[in-house]
């Protein structure tokens, strides 16, 4: 009997003391559990209204959640009375080691998020990042996936597309078409360019805003050299870049413009 009355002495001396810490402790565990899943709600919205990649949302809410409810543990065991120190140098650690392992990867983490939200380019430009050149297929977590002009898949990192160079020629929803091409420096150059832009305007694919335009780029080397500068859309570049070339020069044929001859020059040291 005197065994049982000091027990329940002890029981009730325990309820009197850690009570109040217990009841407080599920109180914040209760309302922290509410918070963090009304942040992480919160969260998956305003990365939804900035059109964040859905893969990319799942996994940053569900990191999220999970960070924050590792910190709710934490101060529940501290109000508790449980020593969290070395819970919390466990932690550290643990996240130190495996940020040393994949440093690399984290690096490419950080530039698909930095992609996906600054957005420098999307699903469809056409870009040149880290000497390559081609149509962004996808964005990743960790890489970004071109298609060449050659049909050629390529991989790129995004730790190093965010930190190098980004050329989006999309950008502007029009490409310049950058072509040059020489005719005898004897020739009607005024006429020359008129034939030109004739062939420029005729050329559907070739965009009358803005408008195409030929000029003298050079004139040396036994020859006049033309810039011509037309715009088209993205889809069409390649198609205007090569049809134009072969047109114009049927052109220069029908309308006698000749093109440079080439010379050699020999001397004779004898």
């Amino acid at each position: 009997m005197d065994k049982a009355q000091s027990m329940a002495m002890q029981f009730q001396t325990w309820i009197i003391n850690f009570g109040p810490k217990l009841v407080s402790a599920l109180l914040i565990f209760i309302i922290g559990l509410t918070i963090i899943n009304w942040a992480s709600r919160l969260a998956a919205k305003s990365m939804k209204k900035r059109n964040v990649d859905a893969s990319l949302q799942s996994f940053l809410a569900s990191m999220v959640s999970v960070g924050l409810k590792v910190l709710l543990l934490i101060t529940v065991a501290g109000m508790m009375g449980i020593e969290t120190t070395s819970f919390v140098a466990i932690i550290g650690a643990l996240g130190l080691a495996v940020g040393l392992a994949l440093q690399g990867s984290l690096a490419n983490f950080a530039g698909g998020v930095l992609i996906l939200v600054f957005k420098p380019f999307k699903t469809g430009d056409l870009i040149e990042s880290s000497g390559q050149t081609g149509v962004v297929r996808e964005i990743q977590i960790f890489n970004t996936i071109l298609l060449t002009p050659e049909n050629k898949t390529v991989i790129l990192a995004n730790g190093a597309v965010s930190n190098n160079t980004i050329i989006n020629y999309s950008k502007h929803g029009n490409l310049r078409v950058d072509i040059t091409m020489a005719v005898a420096p004897d020739s009607d150059i005024q006429k020359a360019k008129d034939v030109a832009l004739e062939v420029l305007k005729k050329n559907d694919k070739v965009l009358a805003d803005p408008a195409p335009s030929v000029n003298v780029i050079k004139v040396g080397d036994g020859m006049v050299t033309l810039a011509i500068r037309p715009f088209t859309n993205q889809e069409n570049y390649w198609d205007t870049f090569f049809s134009l070339q072969e047109h114009i020069k049927y052109a220069f044929d029908q309308n006698g413009i000749a093109g440079p001859t080439p010379t050699r020059i020999i001397i004779n040291k004898s």
